[in-house]
């Protein structure tokens, strides 16, 4: 499938790393307006504690309204298992629609059952403003946005590209880290090959902005790239890795992985489009599953 990518377009991107839980969120405005998108958004969360914040929604809050922006859409390219969305929270402030890969509906069936949700839990992805399909489009402002759909991490994952900017969730690493785990319910490293093939095929001197980082040899945290830079030097794709090698590297570097420190909390949350369950008395409560993940 062709895209309809223009390079000519170039946004201005502020990023925000969340050092806690090396998430980087971004404003992406449209260069000809005041009009911006926000990318991966974090909500803070202690765990122990059982305490919530925002911290890190609050600076991008207070970035936005210091360069007097419209926020038109809160982003999410995936249903994290890392980390808490706080779409919520900056569409409660600053509006906008939140936005998610169609296949939500996938993700919610899945661990709807693992989280023992009831029948109240709707599974059909209507806690989103706007569910993307592989190809759509939309605005931000003046500049066109679009969809592509990049299953393998998750099997909603989502490439959000805005004029020259890709946004890639988990789908891809900086060149020097690779490619993120498919092992996940509904992850597939076959897809996830396939998905990195697709956002490689966008024009060579596309930005690509990852979702994390984590500082690997004890770099600097890095978050953007190009198309023609993960081509050369991604050292799980690049200089035209196959898919067969890709799949066995990754399936048996996935079976040496430990389950994200802040997983349970966050699908029950994302898929939920950011929102905190509750119980039958209207308390906000998490649910702490035993042996089935």
């Amino acid at each position: 499938m062709a895209y309809p990518a223009n390079t000519a377009v170039k946004p201005e991107v502020e990023a925000f790393f969340d050092p806690a839980t090396w998430t980087i969120s971004y404003v992406v405005k449209d260069p000809n307006s005041k009009s911006c998108a926000i990318v991966d958004s974090v909500m803070d969360i202690d765990y122990a504690a059982g305490r919530i914040t925002h911290d890190s929604a609050d600076k991008i809050i207070d970035y936005v309204r210091t360069h007097d922006l419209k926020v038109e859409w809160l982003i999410e390219t995936h249903v994290h298992a890392d980390h808490l969305s706080a779409a919520p929270y900056l569409q409660e402030k600053l509006g906008g629609k939140i936005g998610i890969g169609e296949n939500i509906t996938i993700v919610q069936d899945t661990f709807g059952k693992v989280f023992n949700e009831g029948t109240e839990f709707q599974r059909d992805g209507s806690q989103f403003d706007r569910l993307f399909k592989d190809g759509d489009t939309y605005t931000v402002g003046t500049m066109q946005a679009f969809a592509i759909h990049t299953p393998g991490h998750t099997p909603a994952c989502m490439t959000h590209v805005m004029g020259d900017a890709a946004f890639v969730g988990d789908t891809l690493f900086m060149p020097d880290m690779g490619s993120a785990r498919a092992d996940f319910p509904g992850g597939s490293a076959e897809a996830l090959y396939d998905s990195i093939q697709r956002v490689l095929t966008l024009p060579d001197e596309t930005r690509l902005f990852m979702c994390h980082d984590y500082a690997p040899n004890g770099r600097e945290i890095r978050w953007e790239t190009t198309v023609s830079e993960e081509k050369e030097k991604n050292i799980h794709v690049g200089h035209g890795k196959t898919k067969e090698d890709f799949v066995k590297f990754r399936t048996e570097r996935d079976a040496t992985l430990d389950m994200p420190r802040l997983i349970i909390p966050s699908l029950q949350v994302n898929m939920r489009a950011g929102e905190v369950p509750t119980d039958k008395d209207g308390n906000q409560m998490l649910k702490v599953p035993v042996n089935k993940l």
